[in-house]
């Protein structure tokens, strides 16, 4: 759900930078984990998208732009997660580094609300049920999540220590993807 909402604002602004002719920045709110700028970022069409887990190249990115427009592009879409800074400071940078004409928005909590999506629902059905039968089997200190699309608990102790490795293959198609 939150990942759908995302994505139905990038469309929403990408719509105005087309008629527009514009580059927008678009700040997502998400900290340290850049996946669900990374996946709304693949689905909007973004030309670029900064995320935590990767440094990111100012003179790189103005180079995107310029090629797009060299190109006859006009108009680009730039997700940025708000762990890495704000629009407000990316856009202030790359109009004075590549003086182009920028807008920015700031989703915030618009993109944490709205209906659950079905399959959200489902998830959550399932999720539940499982929660019931590790408590039925005695166990506590569980989290309830899915891998590999089944329905698994892990360890509190687990879920806190483990990392979170962000799938940079993605990274890279929303790269080849944009140029």
């Amino acid at each position: 759900t939150h990942l759908n909402l995302m994505v139905e604002e990038v469309d929403k602004i990408m719509d105005t930078a087309t008629t527009h002719e514009r580059t927008f920045i678009i700040e997502v709110m998400v900290r340290d984990a850049g996946d669900l700028a990374l996946w709304a970022g693949l689905a909007g069409g973004a030309v670029t998208i900064l995320i935590p887990e990767e440094k990111f190249d100012i003179d790189d990115n103005v180079e995107r732009l310029k090629s797009g427009t060299g190109r006859g592009k006009k108009h680009s879409i730039i997700i940025v997660a708000e762990g890495v800074m704000s629009a407000n400071e990316l856009a202030k940078i790359l109009r004075e580094t590549a003086d182009i004409d920028i807008r920015y928005s700031v989703l915030g909590h618009v993109q944490r609300g709205g209906s659950p999506s079905v399959r959200d629902r489902v998830i959550a059905s399932q999720f539940g049920a499982r929660a019931v039968e590790v408590l039925l089997e005695g166990h506590g200190g569980k989290a309830i999540g899915m891998q590999k699309h089944q329905v698994v608990d892990y360890s509190l102790e687990d879920v806190f220590t483990e990392h979170h490795e962000t799938d940079m293959k993605m990274y890279k198609l929303s790269q080849e993807l944009s140029i």
